[in-house]
């Protein structure tokens, strides 16, 4: 700070940098009433230089207000912060039970602020002369925080390793961390929930979000210019935090791949840590390297599947309430029970609504919504392979021994109750069911029927795992 500022700029300057982070809050689709409420009469008061970096201090007017505030917008507040003031920092609230305090009207406090200039920006991260690269900030999502996902048994393993990461950045046993799921499942939400996390708790650690398809673009280029060690650099040496989006298009290049598994072993021998998403196991990726794969695999893999009906319903309920859409629950529960594939089509369903509720100037309702989706498949197909992979899934063995010969009890018990699950659900003969499982005979598959029968009325594990398994069923079919 320039020593012959006045305390009346040095509060002048404070507020200015304040108001610069109010409006870029407001520019990112806030809801207006929560932010009006809660978010509006919240000032700056103080900032003070600490031990572990500067810490700006809000002041808040009741106690609800820095609840909410904690809850739902700190994570944002701080990523505005780092924006500019690209050094350590924290941030406490304070109950001031004033709404409109600012940084002049607190005596004996310290009240610079101004922030450093951005840090001097090379050729090597700026990309200008025809380089490979842009900057080598992250370019997280704001708007995407673990306060945002809703979790359900779909995801919920994936949402805790993702946590637990958050809070321990390369200090668990869970490196690299492998999100694996269908696309629009949720995977980039939580890559991006991860670093602004670490971002807020962890401001000292460099995070790099970045897609493969970016990763082999810049390597190929690297390449083609000769420019390999910087290329290592920025993935290397200034990063402490590596968040890699679709890894699955990354068995496209030999050349790409020996770059990547060294970039892994890297960060593995300095204990930093790698988070990576796919929409494929690591053994079902093509042309990756059984090296690279194995890497993959000596870490955490957790898969995130398509949400049940409730889980549905939550995260309907909480993109309307985000969006300020008046919805019923009977249109919810219709749209979630249409929309199956991805929660990208629920939020694309939710839009539409939307859209056509706002065009035709019409409140929305059941009669709009099944107007609006008439031509969305109302009701989805299940086959014999579907049924067999979801119960090898939930007994965790593999697919091709539910049709194998082995008869060990955990596969017997896994393969009757698929068998009584496709006659129940499905219009197949018993002859059709045993060819399916591997060419077992009628009478084979008679008995199994029995015995799940017999089972259900003395056993209460079968009992649940049947309805559970069920349950799932009519989360595909909807009905």
């Amino acid at each position: 700070m320039n020593p012959q500022t006045s305390p009346h700029n040095q509060a002048q300057i404070s507020q200015e940098f304040w108001l610069q982070i109010k409006n870029s809050l407001k520019s990112k689709n806030l809801n207006n009433k929560p932010l009006q409420m809660w978010f509006e009469p919240t000032n700056l008061i103080a900032v003070e230089d600490r031990q572990n970096g500067r810490c700006f201090t809000l002041g808040v007017p009741t106690e609800l207000h820095k609840f909410w505030i904690s809850q739902n917008l700190l994570e944002r507040i701080c990523s505005e912060i780092s924006a500019i003031y690209q050094n350590p920092f924290q941030i406490e609230l304070v109950v001031t039970g004033q709404g409109n305090l600012s940084v002049s009207d607190i005596p004996n406090m310290q009240t610079e602020l101004i922030p450093p200039p951005a840090p001097a920006v090379s050729q090597e991260d700026s990309g200008v002369s025809g380089g490979a690269f842009g900057s080598n900030r992250d370019m997280l999502n704001a708007d995407y925080t673990f306060s945002t996902f809703v979790v359900g048994r779909n995801n919920e393993f994936a949402h805790a390793a993702s946590f637990s990461i958050a809070e321990n950045p390369g200090k668990e046993n869970y490196n690299p961390l492998f999100i694996c799921g269908p696309t629009g499942m949720g995977k980039t939400h939580l890559l991006n929930a991860v670093g602004n996390h670490i971002r807020m708790n962890f401001p000292h650690l460099r995070i790099l979000y970045v897609s493969a398809e970016r990763f082999l673009n810049e390597c190929i280029s690297s390449i083609r210019r000769n420019e390999m060690d910087r290329f290592r650099i920025r993935y290397r040496d200034k990063c402490d935090v590596l968040l890699m989006d679709d890894i699955q298009i990354l068995g496209r290049g030999e050349a790409v791949q020996e770059e990547f598994f060294h970039t892994l072993n890297d960060f593995f021998e300095k204990d930093q840590q790698v988070i990576v998403a796919s929409d494929r196991m690591p053994k079902d990726i093509k042309g990756l390297e059984d090296r690279i794969r194995t890497r993959l695999e000596w870490g955490l893999i957790a898969d995130i599947q398509m949400p049940d009906i409730e889980t549905r319903v939550a995260i309907l309920k909480y993109k309307a309430e985000r969006k300020n859409i008046m919805m019923p629950n009977e249109v919810i529960g219709h749209v979630a029970r249409i929309s199956k594939r991805s929660i990208r089509e629920l939020e694309g369903n939710l839009n539409k609504i939307k859209m056509f509720s706002e065009l035709q100037g019409v409140p929305i309702d059941i009669e709009l919504a099944k107007r609006v989706l008439s031509t969305h498949d109302d009701v989805a197909t299940i086959t014999i392979d579907d049924i067999q992979k979801l119960v090898a899934e939930h007994y965790k063995i593999r697919l091709p021994d539910m049709k194998s010969k082995t008869r060990t009890k955990p596969l017997v018990v896994a393969r009757q109750v698929a068998m009584y699950l496709v006659k129940k659900h499905l219009d197949k003969s018993l002859v059709d069911i045993g060819r399916s499982f591997g060419g077992k005979d009628h009478t084979t598959v008679m008995n199994a029927l029995r015995r799940i029968d017999d089972q259900l009325n003395k056993d209460s594990e079968i009992k649940r795992d049947i309805e559970d398994l069920e349950s799932r069923i009519h989360n595909i079919t909807g009905v």
